[in-house]
């Protein structure tokens, strides 16, 4: 392997992006949800299961209502234990990796090989929620109370969690799982740029440099995502095409890679000082 091939495999994980490679020899890069991600959607789930237990309560009060207690209360309690089991494992088997919960923050369960998950995964993962709930603590620290140990805390699963790039709890690193953030598309309209260097950029670049429509693709995608990314992802992205470009153009060697596609993007979509962008010439 070249020596810059061996520093790029040893550099350290600065952001949650992960790349997966499939048999296929494809690269797919996916941003792994930390545990503050995934704890609102959780939660969500929670007031979601909570409030269709209350609809069974209700219903069974009124069988209780009509004479039938001993068929209400085996109501709420195999609801309570479907709900508490195989809520999660339900929806993500038939919903494609996503509860209610996990929809509605953008999150999605993935085998760690970017595949779908199987129903035994989703099933497995869901149980062993269980597991990461320890330690419970005693209900007396809140006060008099009957000691009941069934309070839990989750700190084992926060821990587990926090000593892996992939942010896998135990039941994810038992069933070969990872929690994902989904890529919503979004269109914000042409960037525009406080930076004088990148229109100065673009105007030091060929007038006959041909963007074809996948690069266009690349650059829009690269260009919104870039006020989030921190400065060395930045870096790290922009190299894969602006050092080949910087070579190819006879560049100054010190030419920022960032810039530099920030300054391609503005000749594809803005155009130089003839104002000749793709952006108006598509309009």
């Amino acid at each position: 392997m070249p020596i810059i091939g061996r520093m790029a495999a040893l550099a350290p994980q600065i952001d949650t992006t992960i790349q997966i490679v499939t048999p296929e020899n494809i690269a797919f890069d996916y941003q792994v949800a930390g545990p503050f991600r995934r704890w609102p959607a959780y939660l969500l789930d929670l007031a979601a299961r909570f409030g269709l237990l209350l609809v069974i309560v209700v219903a069974a009060n009124l069988l209780d209502w009509l004479g039938a207690g001993a068929l209400a209360v085996a109501a709420i309690l195999l609801v309570w234990f479907l709900l508490e089991w195989f809520y999660g494992g339900f929806f993500e088997s038939y919903w494609n990796g996503q509860t209610p919960g996990k929809w509605l923050l953008g999150i999605r369960v993935l085998t760690i090989h970017g595949q779908p998950i199987n129903a035994l995964q989703a099933v497995m993962r869901n149980v062993l929620r269980a597991v990461d709930m320890y330690p419970l603590i005693s209900l007396q620290v809140f006060g008099n109370l009957p000691p009941v140990y069934l309070f839990p805390t989750f700190f084992l699963g926060l821990v587990v969690m926090s000593c892996n790039r992939r942010f896998q709890r135990l039941g994810d690193l038992v069933c070969g799982t990872m929690v994902v953030s989904e890529e919503r598309p979004w269109w914000t309209g042409v960037a525009q740029w406080d930076d004088p260097r990148v229109a100065q950029l673009a105007d030091l670049l060929p007038a006959d440099l041909a963007v074809s429509p996948e690069l266009a693709r690349t650059l829009a995608a690269y260009v919104e995502r870039r006020p989030v990314l921190h400065a060395a992802r930045r870096r790290e992205i922009a190299r894969h095409l602006g050092a080949p470009l910087t070579q190819q153009l006879g560049l100054p060697a010190d030419t920022s890679d960032d810039l530099l596609v920030c300054a391609l993007y503005h000749r594809a979509f803005i155009g130089g000082s003839n104002g000749d962008g793709l952006g108006r010439s598509g309009s």
